[in-house]
């Protein structure tokens, strides 16, 4: 009984002091607590942990580590490693991300997450990223490295606003300037192709006669990119032996606007309207060469001056994934004259009457899954009435071009484009004289197929492997095109690159209508490429080789109906171009020179041997400068065009094409000065200094008593030509001008 008194007495005491010390009793139950569950929460935790590197093995500093969904992560140290512990458990995405590195993933197990040793690749989306660059200059505000603006189409002084003038400055080209078509590396004119939009152009040239050049049909007004290869050009694109030339339509103009210029050869009109999601924009020029000629009389004795009316038009449609486009352009030319010709005593009588309509529909998009698509057509009807002499010639050819392209991204390192096109052309020819009437034709249908891969190892090494397979309904002939390119970056602001390809071409119009027991004429390219980019400069030098084979052949003085025709042909072009551009060395001044060597021969049409052909010379030189002077408003333009001698046959020395012309020199200028915000007067002259140019020689067909063939020198129709401008942009916010335009 006492011991039971005593315990009961003690446990009083005790609940006495429990009651005066209450807080000290909550502390005592949270620190049991804590000590029988800390154990437990703790062996619930698990530690991430590891390494992270660059492929080289060289530690990434400030990387950011983390459990994809979760606040569980960390920064690594100055070795690249990491080390946090998590509360998660089961199977966890780990997140490893760094700029300029492509994100890592891991999905695992928590617990198989320590000391995981992680290696980041290089983010190949990145602007410092190797480019594919040999045999290609592209021409646009977004591209990566931009050897011109699309500004520099109608800036460029001896351009005279035509995109294929301003292109014969780039190195690869050859000065003719008696044509106005570009020839590039040794290739003749018809061995050039222009598209828009990806869509195949069948008539780019306004058509003329001889010693008078051409022009390109389309205004530059609606493009905004334009990417010229002069050769190894991508497996999407074919038909051409030497280039091509591929020009984009702007996909969203800024503003409502109206532009009008008033020219001291015609007249231009457009407007553009834009609407949430789609928009349309209209370009028409009236030309008429009658005043001019009438103030600065020509070589030529003209009966109708040249006469143009050109109108072309694009609207846009934008969709929720994608882009609709329909461009049309038409144009219509007429003129008439008689020229001098040595073996004709009233000279020669040539009229044209020509019309031509091109239409092209296309629509890009994204169908889901990084899958793209591009699908067009374009309808070319194109109709040239002739009158030479007593002879009637009437061309009319219906060509149409239809496209389906994918494009499917399965990572930034490997992307794969492939689809289908179609070719048909359908071309007649009437032609009469007092003798003879006689009817020339031909239909053709080429189906092609595509594939082309881009393979980017890293920042530094890129490849790009296509082919190319067509098939010629006229011929029975299959032919295939293999196509690569390497490119390997050499230091920060420099690459390497390389290209091979096979490319097969049809032969021309002017063939065809004669003869169809014939094949694809084809090339070999070869090139080498080195490129220099940085701090608004330029550089590029690029060698290269060309063999031809299949060169179509005759055996008359000009093709015809009579000829005998074979695919006996051969050549080869090969030399160096070199480009360097900079507008950061000089204030407000902007300046690019480019020249090129050229060694080529070929045995094709009807020559006798292999020789060097006439429009073919060894060196062309090209200088461009641009001055912006802002106190006086203005902006001055000047270019020098130089091209050594040009082959010819003198039928009174042994060989063939055996002698040269003198060198072709040109300096041309322009001057844009800004009357107000909106208003421009423009000036401009061709071959500034009058160079007295010849372009050849005509023989006569007969000797003369001293039994020597009389000649005449090709001049131009003008040693120089000028043109004043007064260009009134009426638009939205009252700040847009046609400086760009000019």
């Amino acid at each position: 009984m006492l011991r039971f008194l005593l315990i009961f007495d003690s446990s009083n005491k005790i609940n006495q002091k429990m009651k005066v010390s209450r807080k000290q009793l909550t502390l005592i139950i949270i620190t049991t607590l804590l000590a029988v569950i800390l154990p437990y929460s703790l062996l619930a935790q698990t530690t991430v942990s590891g390494v992270v590197t660059q492929k080289n093995g060289t530690p990434i500093l400030g990387a950011n580590v983390y459990l994809d969904g979760t606040y569980d992560g960390a920064s690594t140290d100055e070795n690249g490693q990491f080390n946090f512990t998590t509360e998660e458990t089961g199977v966890q995405t780990l997140v490893v991300s760094f700029v300029s590195f492509e994100p890592f993933y891991m999905a695992a197990d928590v617990s198989q997450m320590e000391n995981v040793a992680v290696i980041l690749k290089e983010d190949v989306n990145s602007l410092d990223t190797v480019v594919i660059s040999a045999g290609t200059f592209e021409a646009g505000d977004n591209s990566k490295v931009s050897v011109l603006k699309p500004l520099d189409v109608v800036t460029t002084a001896s351009a005279l606003g035509d995109f294929v003038g301003a292109l014969q400055t780039l190195p690869g080209t050859t000065t003719v300037a008696e044509d106005g078509r570009l020839f590039v590396r040794g290739g003749d004119a018809g061995e050039t192709q222009i598209f828009i939009d990806g869509i195949r152009v069948f008539t780019p040239y306004t058509p003329t006669t001889n010693n008078i050049p051409t022009r390109g049909r389309y205004s530059p007004f609606l493009f905004d990119g334009i990417t010229f290869s002069t050769g190894g050009y991508s497996a999407e694109f074919g038909q051409a032996l030497s280039s091509v030339l591929l020009l984009n339509t702007i996909d969203e103009p800024d503003q409502d606007k109206t532009d009008i210029g008033i020219m001291s050869v015609g007249a231009t009109l457009g407007n553009t309207q834009k609407w949430e999601k789609s928009s349309v924009s209209f370009n028409g020029a009236y030309i008429n060469l009658a005043p001019y000629i009438a103030a600065i009389p020509d070589r030529n004795d003209w009966e109708k001056p040249f006469e143009a009316f050109a109108g072309e038009s694009v609207f846009r449609r934008k969709f929720e994934k994608g882009i609709f486009k329909f461009y049309a352009a038409f144009d219509a030319t007429n003129f008439e004259l008689t020229q001098e010709d040595i073996n004709l005593e009233d000279g020669l009588r040539f009229k044209l009457n020509n019309k031509n309509l091109y239409t092209n529909a296309s629509y890009s998009g994204d169908l889901g899954e990084s899958w793209k698509v591009l699908a067009g057509g374009s309808f070319t009807h194109a109709n040239n009435d002739l009158g030479i002499m007593d002879s009637e010639i009437n061309d009319t050819e219906n060509s149409a071009h239809f496209k389906l392209k994918f494009r499917k991204r399965f990572s930034n390192r490997f992307k794969l484009n492939f689809g289908a096109e179609q070719f048909l052309t359908d071309f007649t020819e009437d032609f009469q004289n007092p003798f003879v009437e006689a009817g020339y034709g031909f239909n053709n249908g080429i189906s092609a197929a595509f594939a082309e891969a881009d393979l980017i190892f890293s920042r530094k090494f890129a490849m790009k492997l296509g082919v190319r397979g067509e098939y010629s309904d006229l011929f029975g002939q299959f032919t295939v095109s293999p196509r690569a390119s390497v490119a390997y970056k050499t230091g920060k602001s420099s690459q390497l690159s390389v290209a091979y390809g096979d490319f097969y071409q049809q032969p021309l119009n002017e063939i065809l209508k004669f003869e169809q027991d014939l094949e694809a004429q084809m090339t070999r390219h070869y090139i080498l490429n080195y490129q220099y980019s940085a701090n608004n400069r330029i550089f590029r030098a690029e060698f290269y080789r060309k063999e031809y084979d299949q060169l179509v052949t005759f055996d008359t003085e000009f093709a015809g109906f009579e000829s005998n025709y074979a695919n006996n042909g051969d050549g080869y072009a090969q030399g160096v171009d070199i480009f360097w551009r900079d507008n950061n060395s000089i204030k407000s001044v902007d300046y690019w020179v480019s020249y090129s060597y050229l060694d080529s021969e070929r045995k094709y049409r009807n020559f006798p041997i292999e020789a060097t052909p006439s429009f073919a010379n060894s060196h062309n030189l090209s200088v461009v400068g641009k001055y912006f002077v802002s106190d006086w408003k203005s902006q001055f333009g000047i270019s020098y065009q130089y091209g050594s001698g040009r082959t010819y046959t003198d039928p009174n020395e042994p060989g063939f094409l055996q002698k040269q012309t003198r060198d072709f020199n040109s300096i041309s200028f322009n001057w844009a000065y800004l009357i107000s915000q909106q208003k421009i007067l423009y000036f401009s002259v061709n071959n500034l200094l009058g160079f007295k140019n010849i372009n050849g020689y005509q023989y006569a067909d007969t000797p003369n008593v001293n039994g020597i063939f009389d000649r005449r020198a090709l001049r131009p129709a003008a040693d120089q030509f000028f043109f004043v401008g007064f260009f009134w942009t009426i638009s939205e916010d009252g700040t847009d001008n046609q400086l760009d335009n000019l």
